[in-house]
């Protein structure tokens, strides 16, 4: 935990979750990397499920892996942590990341602001 000015900010790990290829990059920036298969489904859920379990606030998750656990991926909508954010991988973006950010804006703010 880090303090400052009478407050205490919980530190949280950081994770990166996608194929070999896009989630490396973010290892120089001291992000836990875990390298998966698009085809590994089931172990991509545990995977999911162990960082939530060992206190990640935030896993960045490639929209391409995000796709094939979408359900398990919906499980943590309405959770505080970890706060799931679907990220481009180095194949280009799908578009789930940023269709993601305007239906919780809408969500939060009751119309759609962003179109």
């Amino acid at each position: 935990m880090r303090s400052g000015k009478g407050c205490v900010i919980p530190m949280h790990k950081i994770a990166v979750v996608g194929d070999m290829d896009s989630v490396l990059f973010f290892m120089a920036f001291g992000m836990d990397v875990y390298p998966v298969e698009a085809s590994e489904q089931d172990e991509n859920r545990k995977i999911i499920d162990a960082l939530a379990r060992d206190g990640y606030g935030i896993i960045f998750i490639t929209e391409q892996i995000a796709s094939t656990i979408s359900e398990t991926i919906d499980r943590y909508n309405n959770e505080m942590t970890p706060g799931i954010i679907l990220i481009p991988s180095n194949a280009g973006s799908m578009g789930l990341g940023l269709e993601r950010v305007r239906d919780n804006v809408e969500r939060a703010v009751g119309i759609n602001i962003l179109d």
